[in-house]
Formats: structure tokens, C-alpha cells, sequence
């Protein structure tokens, strides 16, 4: 029974587990190939190398972990506000034509209109409703904004350093912000993100892959959203 529901548990959350451990590894990497250039670069400068430890809790490992994660959740947050308001007709990625907006009680099953599965919150009404409607733009806003914060701080740390080695002083968190090593770092993250984004919508007007949910279906034609059926 219990290796069932061990079984059980590895199928209903596959897609997530694995993505974990993707992530895992990928840090993993990250770690070791930037000790390595950092080391490199060291000796290159005559300066002591460090250990695997101290790179993981270094400033230059935390800003360089924190860039590519405001980017990715900064992703998330426009695309799932402005799918509310825009539709790309024939795209898996988009709402039909015609429905923009943030639809009925009825159609999203809120109110009086739940079922007897939905959430508490969905069915409560007031202030929560409220919330719960918007908790997953909430809560993707807020780690971008967390994220993003992290890298100022730790990017303004990494800088300095880089700063102090070249005689220079050291600039404020203020002045790092309008820096353009913070901005470089911020802009070359959003715009890969938004060139991600774009090109999915786009491309998966007229290209498929048969069985993912990312996709529409092998034989629907190109200008009718996945959502029409």
C-alpha cells in the first residue's frame, strides 16, 4: 500500500519534481563552472582563489542567481496580466478572441456559482474572494520584486568589490541603482524573457507537438485558439 501511494504521489507530481531536480542540477552547475572562471580569473590577477563554499555564498553567486530569477517571475507576472486583456488569435497561450477580460462569476465559478470542490475562498465572498482571485499575480509580483531587490543588494556588493580592486569607491545602494551594471544586468535578463514569451504565443499558432498541453491539437487549424474546442 504504501509503495502505491509512493507511486502514486511520483505520478501526480512528476512534472514538478522533475522540474526540481532540474533546478538542483542547474545550480549545481552554476556553482562549479563559476568557482572555476572565478579561480581562473584570480590567478589570471594574482589574487587568492576561493573554495566552493565561499563562492556559493559569495555576492557575485547571489546576484547572478537573483538576476535570472526577477527576470523569469517578471515573465510570469506580464503574462499573466496581460492574457487577461490581450488575445493572438490561433495561439495555445492565449484566451478566444471575444473573451478578454476578467470573465463572469459564473464562468469562473465564484460566489454562488461554486461547486462544492472549489476553494473555501473562492465561495466566501468579500475581501477574500477578492484576494484569492488575484493571489497567483500577487504572489508572482512579489517574488520579482523580492528577487529583484536581492539582486540590487548583492549586485551593488559585487560591484564594489570589482570597484575596491580598481582603486575606486565604493558607490551607494542609490547610486548602484541608476548604475549601469545594474540596469545592464536587469535589461539583457527582460529582454530574453520577452523574446521567450512572444515567440511561443507565436509559434504555437502553427506549429505543434502532439500530447502537450502547450500545444493544440496535431489537426486544428492555425487561426482557431486551442481554447475554441
Amino acid at each position: 500500500m504504501n509503495g502505491q501511494r509512493r507511486r502514486g504521489f511520483l505520478r501526480d507530481n512528476a512534472l514538478s519534481l522533475a522540474f526540481l531536480i532540474l533546478l538542483m542540477g542547474s545550480l549545481v552547475g552554476q556553482a562549479i563552472s563559476g568557482v572555476a572562471g572565478y579561480n581562473l580569473e584570480a590567478r589570471t590577477a594574482g589574487l587568492q582563489e576561493i573554495s566552493l563554499w565561499r563562492y556559493v555564498t559569495s555576492s557575485r553567486f547571489a546576484v547572478d542567481t537573483a538576476e535570472n530569477w526577477q527576470s523569469e517571475y517578471l515573465q510570469f507576472t506580464v503574462f499573466i496580466f496581460l492574457t487577461i486583456w490581450l488575445v493572438q488569435r490561433g495561439s495555445s497561450e492565449s484566451k478566444k478572441p471575444g473573451s478578454e477580460g476578467r470573465e463572469t462569476d459564473k464562468k469562473q465559478l465564484l460566489g454562488r456559482y461554486a461547486r462544492e470542490d472549489s476553494p473555501a475562498w473562492a465561495r466566501a465572498g468579500g475581501w477574500r474572494t477578492a484576494a484569492y482571485s488575484h493571489s497567483l499575480l500577487i504572489t508572482m509580483t512579489a517574488i520579482f520584486v523580492l528577487a529583484w531587490t536581492a539582486q540590487a543588494v548583492a549586485g551593488r556588493v559585487a560591484n564594489n568589490e570589482e570597484r575596491m580592486r580598481d582603486l575606486l569607491e565604493p558607490l551607494s545602494l542609490g547610486q548602484y541603482l541608476v548604475s549601469p551594471d545594474f540596469w545592464g544586468r536587469t535589461f539583457q535578463n527582460w529582454q530574453s524573457e520577452m523574446l521567450a514569451i512572444a515567440t511561443m504565443a507565436v509559434f504555437s499558432i502553427f506549429l505543434r507537438e502532439r500530447g502537450s498541453p502547450e500545444s493544440k491539437p496535431v489537426g486544428l487549424p492555425h487561426d482557431e485558439t486551442a481554447s475554441d474546442d
